[in-house]
C-alpha cells in the first residue's frame, strides 16, 4: 500500500510540473509581441464566412426573378428587394419598412445577406428556414398583402415563368417551388472576404491596428459571448436589456416584446435573435426599433444595457473600427434579370 502511494504521489508531482510548465509557455506566447489574436483560444468561436453552399442554376435565377418582381404584392408596387436592398447591406435603411399603399410595418427589416447562415429567422425567429419566411412577408398586410393564390394566377399567366418553373420544379409552379427559389436565391447571398475573413485566414495585415484593438476590446468586454460564430450572431437568442432596461420610459410595443409574440412565456419577453454582425457599417438604422442611425450610438447602447459598462470614447471608436472590418464583398443585384 506504502509503494502504491509513492507512486501516486510521484505521479501527480509529474502532473503538477508538466501543468506549470505548459502554462507558463501559454502565458509567455499571449505575453510575446509576434502573436497576434489568431493564436486566441477565443477565436474558436469565430470562422471565416463560408462560401455558399451549391444551388441548382435555374432555382437560383428563378428566385432573383421573384425575388426583384412586385407581381408577389398585391397592388404590385413592392418587391422583396424594395426592404432587402443590395445598396443597403440587404436591408432599407429605414427605422421600419413601408409596404403596400404606404403602410409602416411595426419594426426594423433585418440584412438578407447571411440570413442562410443563421439558425432561425425574424428578430422573434418565428420562421426556421428561408423557404418559411419568404411566406411572411407575402401574406403580411402591411407589407405584401398578398396571396399563394394571387401570386401563382399571375406567375401561372406569365409563359416564360411558367416554362422555366416546369423545368426547374417536377411540380412545376406551386407555392413551395416559388418559396424554394426565392430561398435558393437568398442562399447565394453571402458576402465572403471582409478584412477580418482575410485576419482570420492569417493576413495578418488585412485589419487595422485600431481595428485588431477594437476586436481586443469587443472580446475582452464580453461582447463575443453572444456576437459570436461564423456570423458574429445570429446562432441564439438574447434579452434586450440584460444589465439595463432598455424599455425603460417608453411604450411598450407588440414589436418590442420580440420572441414572446411566438411563445407566449413569460421569460421571452424583450427576447430577440442577436443579430449578426457581418455587414453591420451598412445596415444603419440599429437594432429591432431602429432607434439609432449612429454605429457608435449603438455601441454605447449594447454597452450600457447588455455589459452594465459605459464605454469610453476611445472603446467606441476601437469596436466601431473593428465593426466596419466586418464588410465584406456585396453581391451584385439584377443579375437574372
Amino acid at each position: 500500500m506504502k509503494r502504491l502511494l509513492a507512486i501516486l504521489v510521484l505521479l501527480m508531482i509529474v502532473v503538477g510540473v508538466a501543468w506549470d510548465s505548459m502554462t507558463g509557455r501559454a502565458i509567455d506566447s499571449l505575453l510575446d509581441e509576434d502573436v497576434t489574436l489568431l493564436n486566441d483560444e477565443t477565436m474558436q468561436a469565430l470562422l471565416p464566412l463560408p462560401a455558399a453552399a451549391p444551388q441548382v442554376p435555374l432555382r437560383v435565377s428563378l428566385g432573383e426573378r421573384l425575388f426583384f418582381d412586385p407581381r408577389l404584392s398585391a397592388d404590385q408596387t413592392v418587391s422583396c428587394a424594395a426592404c432587402h436592398r443590395f445598396d443597403r447591406g440587404g436591408a432599407d435603411g429605414m427605422p421600419v419598412s413601408v409596404g403596400i399603399g404606404g403602410a409602416r410595418g411595426p419594426i426594423n427589416a433585418p440584412t438578407v445577406f447571411n440570413a442562410a447562415l443563421a439558425f432561425a429567422q425574424f428578430w422573434d425567429g418565428r420562421a426556421a428556414t428561408l423557404e418559411e419566411q419568404a411566406a411572411g412577408p407575402l401574406h403580411n398586410p402591411l407589407e405584401m398583402g398578398s396571396s399563394w393564390s394571387i401570386v401563382l394566377e399571375r406567375l401561372n399567366a406569365d409563359p416564360a415563368m411558367r416554362r422555366d418553373f416546369a423545368l426547374a420544379y417536377p411540380e412545376g409552379l406551386s407555392a413551395a417551388s416559388v418559396a424554394d427559389a426565392i430561398a435558393s436565391f437568398e442562399r447565394t447571398l453571402l458576402t465572403p472576404d471582409s478584412p477580418f475573413d482575410r485576419y482570420l485566414a492569417g493576413e495578418r495585415q488585412a485589419m487595422s491596428p485600431q481595428a485588431i484593438d477594437g476586436y481586443q476590446r469587443f472580446r475582452d468586454y464580453g461582447c463575443i459571448s453572444c456576437h459570436q460564430g461564423v456570423l458574429l450572431g445570429g446562432n441564439m437568442y438574447q434579452k434586450f436589456g440584460v444589465l439595463g432596461d432598455y424599455f425603460a420610459g417608453r411604450a411598450v410595443t407588440k414589436a418590442d416584446l420580440g420572441r414572446y409574440n411566438v411563445t407566449g412565456r413569460e421569460e421571452d419577453k424583450h427576447v430577440f435573435k442577436v443579430p449578426g454582425l457581418r455587414n453591420v457599417a451598412l445596415t444603419a438604422p440599429y437594432f429591432h426599433d431602429g432607434a439609432t442611425d449612429s454605429l457608435a450610438a449603438a455601441v454605447a447602447i449594447m454597452g450600457r444595457y447588455q455589459l452594465g459598462r459605459e464605454l469610453s470614447e476611445e472603446d467606441v471608436t476601437a469596436i466601431v473600427a473593428f465593426l466596419e472590418s466586418l464588410t465584406g464583398k456585396q453581391p451584385v443585384a439584377g443579375l437574372a434579370r
